[in-house]
């Protein structure tokens, strides 16, 4: 799996970057499938910088999720619960659905007692 972390209109903190990798490398344990994850910092405004995070999925639309922050980890903090759901919603839908076998079906039983 690949993480990549970039930033426009500036440069991050020399720990932040470390810490970005760290965060965005958990979400493969929510979904087995996830290629590749590109983390966007947008430091435009320094006052508010937001963060988008993409994630790319085999045989699936990418997830995508942006949040804005007083800093950069307060923008991560709140764009990973995000994005986490999405990954949540995917893997539900992806495995979730299975028709149960006719084995497994419970029958009921009819009391004949008169």
């Amino acid at each position: 799996m690949q993480v990549n972390v970039s930033a426009r209109h500036g440069s991050l903190q020399p720990g932040d970057q470390g810490l970005i990798e760290e965060k965005a490398t958990k979400l493969r344990r929510l979904y087995d499938r996830v290629n590749a994850i590109e983390v966007t910092v947008d430091l435009k405004h320094l006052e508010k910088p937001s963060v988008e995070i993409q994630v790319s999925v085999e045989h699936s639309d990418d997830c995508v999720a942006t949040a804005e922050g007083s800093n950069v980890i307060a923008a991560l903090d709140t764009v990973i619960p995000k994005i986490e759901q999405q990954l949540r919603r995917l893997k539900e839908k992806k495995t979730g659905h299975r028709a149960t076998a006719h084995k497994h079906i419970d029958t009921p039983v009819a009391d004949n007692e008169e």
